[in-house]
């Protein structure tokens, strides 16, 4: 159980992240035409994992655009977004935002996902949604970077995320 923070008040998830080194746990998430996706799928490129609450946020919907940045020059690099966003609150966002290097993916059908990264809040007014996180696999799935945001409410480490990558 990892402790964070909400507008500074301490919540806490169901475990941590993943190790660095370890390989990554497997996943099924929704995409934005109600279609599985797993990890497995994407093996052969570096996958960034940004991890967010909802993008009905200003912090998260900044991290999107932030990380949809750097993937429009990194074809060697898929840029998840996941989130407990339905998959058409999804799609929206990155229409209405001109997003298009990210893959939006939900957890509307399961929190395995959130479960198994560690990453489930389990009290306060975010029980039952994602602490905010940024995780790094290479081409093996494995983990080459890990950051859980200490304070939901603020940005990731953008830099470190992005050197991780290469």
């Amino acid at each position: 159980m990892a402790e964070v923070t909400f507008q500074g008040v301490p919540i806490h998830t169901n475990g941590d992240l993943p190790a660095e080194g370890a390989q990554a746990p497997g996943f099924i998430l929704a995409d934005q035409e109600l279609n599985d996706r797993t990890l497995e799928e994407l093996r052969g490129k570096k996958k960034l994992l940004n991890i967010v609450p909802s993008l009905d946020t200003p912090v998260c919907a900044q991290s999107t655009r932030r990380f949809n940045e750097y993937a429009r020059n990194h074809a060697d690099t898929v840029t998840l977004i996941i989130s407990a966003d339905l998959p058409f609150a999804q799609q929206r966002f990155v229409q209405d935002e001109g997003l298009s290097s990210v893959l939006p993916l939900s957890m509307m059908r399961d929190k395995q996902f959130a479960r198994d990264y560690g990453v489930l809040i389990e009290d306060g007014p975010l029980a039952g949604l994602t602490a905010r996180a940024v995780v790094v696999l290479d081409e093996n799935d494995r983990v080459i970077y890990r950051q859980l945001v200490k304070e939901i409410a603020e940005e990731p480490g953008y830099e470190d995320a992005l050197a991780a990558l290469g």
